[in-house]
């Protein structure tokens, strides 16, 4: 093995190693448990780093072969032969963002954790690494689909052993709702998976092996189930009282990077497998996106809690992704690709911010704060520049994704990508709107909550890199785009 597929096993290793040597440590060593969690996440950002050195090697490897999907660097070895299973892991251009992304949010949130008692907390977070990253690399639709579901109870357990006083009813719903989801993608992958006689992506995107009927059947089941990942309009009901319950570093890497696993999903499997269900489909999810887009903002206009509002921004966020998914142009690929970075970016660093606010202040009710300028003013100006950045202010991350989408839409053409491309940029104005009333109640007006102005170095660190890169990714969005072919 090369030293590049040696990391591609690396990024998924590391962090399962992690979790099982965290478990083992005794509750009176609870804190040597959380550094030790800590340093493996921080280890797993190495072989993470030094996957993009391989996309030389890789692309010449792969150049004169057939096909859409050109990996960097692969392993693909036999592990069930009975049942043609392999353990195929490979990263291009469209995962590598993403497993990046995640490396950088696991070990942000590990550090954050350092405090209070958590080992269990820190074990489930370096879990959760493992099969958000193994999705991201999954080469093979049964190994993709092994990943997808290995984060189901981590993040069940982190809900509901971390979060607020209903956090058992808002686990309860995000087991049921991704059950649900779950059995779609299942039924979709075997109809892939016998239909074509191998779970191979390399040799299954572009639809190879898959007549039309199939494609359109197997498009709507992996539809569905990739719908109630992102979750998109009108699945998405579970993701409010999810976010609004979880602990601050469950919130993050809910929005951050697990629901990346839905459009990720959409991007390499639905639409890179099935092109011909795509397609057919495409009209309808582009008017799924647009009303997405403009409900969800409308709902946040009337949002009174924090965390809530901020949940329920992703769906609006999510429906520029989903825009661009549908026009299935190349403009629309970067706008989803960038906007999912972005979202995770952006949101992640929101909801650091909503947990600090919460933490100090005792309540999430928009009514009960006020005056945060006044009273933290450094809290106050780091929550602006995320507001700002999520409403799409040009020169940060947020605002290439939207912009991509709206512009794929109408390079798409017609009266009714030209009308869903309107309806997108009227949401983004409604975005403004409501993220200018998040501020206006909260760091504005007269002091509702007395609010510590002291920041803790472990708030620093999480958030200074996402603002750092929010900031990066506005300047120069090739940082993300640039790895596509």
């Amino acid at each position: 093995m090369t030293i590049y597929q040696v990391a591609l096993v690396a990024v998924v290793l590391l962090p399962a190693v992690g979790a099982g040597v965290v478990a083992v440590f005794p509750a009176r060593l609870d804190r040597a448990a959380r550094i030790t969690g800590t340093a493996f996440a921080a280890v797993t950002l190495l072989p993470i780093i030094l996957l993009p050195f391989a996309r030389q090697a890789g692309w010449t490897a792969y150049t004169a072969s057939p096909g859409a999907l050109r990996p960097w660097t692969e392993v693909d070895v036999s592990w069930v032969p009975a049942l043609h299973l392999d353990f195929h892991l490979g990263v291009d251009g469209v995962s590598y963002p993403l497993v990046a992304l995640t490396g950088l949010l696991t070990v942000l949130c590990a550090a954050y954790s350092l405090k209070g008692p958590g080992r269990a907390l820190i074990a489930l977070l370096l879990v959760l690494e493992a099969g958000i990253a193994g999705t991201f690399l999954s080469f093979d639709l049964i190994l993709f689909f092994l990943f997808f579901e290995v984060v189901l109870l981590p993040m069940y357990a982190v809900i509901a052993g971390w979060g607020g006083d209903d956090r058992r009813r808002a686990a309860r719903k995000f087991v049921l709702y991704t059950l649900f989801g779950s059995v779609f993608l299942l039924l979709g992958v075997v109809t892939v998976a016998v239909s074509a006689g191998t779970a191979d992506l390399r040799e299954l995107t572009g639809g190879a092996g898959l007549d039309r009927t199939t494609q359109y059947a197997a498009f709507t089941l992996l539809a569905i189930a990739f719908a109630v990942k992102a979750p998109l309009w009108p699945l998405h009901t579970w993701l409010p009282d999810a976010h609004t319950q979880a602990p601050t570093v469950g919130s993050v890497i809910l929005a951050g990077v697990l629901l990346k696993m839905g459009t990720y999903g959409l991007i390499r499997v639905a639409v890179g497998v099935t092109p011909q269900g795509a397609e057919k489909a495409a009209p309808v999810l582009g008017i799924l996106a647009a009303a997405a887009i403009v409900a969800g903002s409308l709902i946040c206009l009337r949002q009174t809690e924090l965390k809530r509002l901020i949940a329920y921004s992703s769906v609006g966020h999510m429906g520029f992704v989903l825009l661009g998914i549908a026009t299935l142009t190349t403009t629309g690929l970067q706008a989803a690709l960038i906007g999912n970075v972005a979202h995770g970016l952006i949101t992640g660093l929101l909801f650091f911010l909503a947990g600090a606010i919460k933490d100090r202040a005792h309540t999430g009710e928009l009514a009960d704060l006020g005056g945060l300028r006044e009273t933290a003013p450094r809290l106050a100006g780091v929550l602006g520049f995320a507001a700002i950045a999520s409403l799409g202010l040009p020169g940060l991350a947020g605002f290439w994704g939207e912009a991509f989408a709206v512009v794929a839409a109408i390079q798409r053409g017609g009266g009714l990508w030209t009308t869903l491309a309107v309806l997108a940029a009227i949401g983004g104005a409604l975005t403004a709107a409501y993220f200018l009333r998040l501020l206006r109640r909260v760091t504005h007006g007269p002091a509702a909550a007395p609010v510590s102005p002291v920041i803790a170095g472990r708030e620093w660190l999480a958030w200074a890199p996402l603002a750092a890169l929010i900031l990066a990714v506005g300047l120069a969005p090739a940082l993300v785009t640039g790895a596509l072919p």
